[in-house]
């Protein structure tokens, strides 16, 4: 099953479906990444062996400081510190941090105006199906595009599900797909209930994805 047959057993079930636009979909990820990156820069910063985190045998402060970070930190920590100090910093803030703030808003404000109208949205739970494990490890860009569709509902603030509905077909084999559904703020009784009788009727996904394609 395809997420269009997703889509199809949801209208077999007595929903109406309809398409929606959400003109600001494609800022999310940018945006999400600057202010993500730059929560987390501000947040760990107080990482420094003193007042909070493992503290690491140094001579002097500075190299205490080095030290902690250094060794606390992975790659992927210490790439979104900088990222999210690069776009605090004075010269920048107004460019990046700022404006990803108002891209924010206007993610929120298309997300609300579509659910005014329906009780929930559906989507694809990622652009592709699932890549080989490492088969990415040394291009963050692409595993940052992986985030595409998933990063908008947590800017938008929203509740939202991610349920198996089939497997790959005509591509990688055997693969698992994902559906996302996606609710109204503070409304996630009503998508709880759509994903568990989605999920209790959909009757060809019953078995695990062999794993010889991982």
């Amino acid at each position: 099953m395809s997420i269009r047959g997703a889509v199809s057993h949801l209208e077999e079930l007595g929903c109406s479906v309809t398409e929606v636009s959400l003109p600001s979909f494609s800022l999310g990820l940018p945006a999400y990444y600057i202010l993500a990156s730059s929560e987390s820069s501000s947040n760990l910063s107080r990482y420094d062996g003193v007042r909070y985190g493992n503290q690491c045998e140094s001579e002097e402060l500075n190299s205490l400081y080095e030290n902690t970070r250094a060794r606390g930190f992975g790659s992927e920590v210490k790439r979104r510190i900088l990222m999210g100090t690069y776009a605090l910093s004075a010269g920048y803030y107004d460019a990046y941090y700022k404006r990803a703030q108002q891209v924010r808003t206007l993610v929120r404000k298309s997300f609300k105006s579509a659910l005014d109208e329906n009780d929930i949205l559906i989507s694809p739970a990622a652009p592709s199906a699932a890549y080989k494990i490492g088969e990415k490890k040394d291009d963050p860009l692409a595993i940052y595009a992986g985030d595409f569709i998933t990063v908008n509902v947590n800017l938008a603030g929203l509740p939202a599900l991610v349920l198996p509905c089939g497997f790959v077909e005509g591509g990688p084999a055997g693969l698992p797909v994902g559906v996302q559904m996606i609710g109204a703020a503070f409304d996630e009784e009503k998508l709880l209930k759509v994903g568990h009788i989605f999920e209790q009727t959909l009757q060809d996904f019953s078995s695990n994805p062999p794993l010889g394609v991982i």
